[in-house]
């Protein structure tokens, strides 16, 4: 039934679901399901894809949960989004473009950056701040960037849209979660369609980690709104920080 033995497919959809409640409230599901699926027995070609296939579902049902309870207009963010898909589309068509190395180098320290606003920054709450860019000039510059990094690499998506939209669009901490969930999932699409021409994609465990990702999903989106920035800041100090040493961790191995 599934590419790799039972029990370990169940341990792939235990590491889906706790993915899936990570990811929606903080960003860096990835953190989870990625390792998983190598220590699988997945080369890191069918991990990432799968890994976008499931990780589609979970960010889709953040993004419905904080819409439905009036966090997020999904309809006013849909050309943001087919931006994020677009470029996360590219990103992902020029991943061998990049060096890898390159990436694992830089990326801890922009991760630690990410974790030091959000742990020391003063003022972040779920109030709106002031805005310091205009939404189209958001979307045409910070939205293809971030989500072409999801493309090609993606460690921290979540948490370079969550900065962006609270330093730069002056969102406060949980309009700015709500809002990075359609953009995680619009990223993940486009990167997905890249993946599945290649046959990398394991589809009945990817399914199988989709419906866990979608329970993970819902829970930690209602676990978000019900707590609010108390939650998410500390989570994202948590999550950012950890990709940062896993990254530092594969560079020095």
């Amino acid at each position: 039934m599934f590419e790799v033995a039972t029990d370990i497919a169940a341990l792939l959809i235990l590491a889906a679901f706790l993915a899936g409640f990570v990811d929606s409230i903080a960003g860096g599901g990835g953190l989870i399901t990625v390792p998983a699926l190598l220590l699988a027995g997945a080369n890191p070609v069918q991990a990432l894809a799968t890994n976008k296939l499931q990780g589609t579902f979970g960010s889709a049902t953040a993004a419905v949960t904080y819409a439905r309870a009036g966090h997020v207009r999904l309809g006013s963010q849909l050309p943001m989004a087919a931006i994020a898909c677009v470029a996360g589309a590219a990103g992902a068509l020029v991943a061998h473009l990049i060096p890898a190395d390159v990436l694992r180098l830089i990326m801890p320290v922009v991760l630690i950056g990410v974790a030091g606003f959000f742990a020391f920054r003063r003022g972040l709450s779920d109030d709106d701040r002031v805005q310091r860019m205009r939404p189209a000039v958001f979307a045409l510059t910070a939205v293809p960037l971030i989500a072409a990094y999801d493309g090609f690499f993606g460690p921290g998506t979540g948490s370079f849209f969550m900065m962006g939209f609270v330093l730069l669009a002056g969102y406060g901490v949980l309009k700015a979660t709500a809002h990075t969930k359609l953009l995680n999932f619009a990223s993940n699409l486009g990167s997905l369609l890249v993946f599945i021409p290649s046959g990398a994609t394991w589809w009945a465990v990817g399914m199988a980690m989709a419906v866990a990702q979608v329970a993970g999903a819902a829970i930690g989106a209602r676990a978000a709104m019900r707590i609010g920035s108390r939650l998410i800041r500390p989570l994202l100090v948590v999550t950012s920080t950890a990709m940062a040493l896993r990254l530092i961790w594969q560079a020095l191995g």
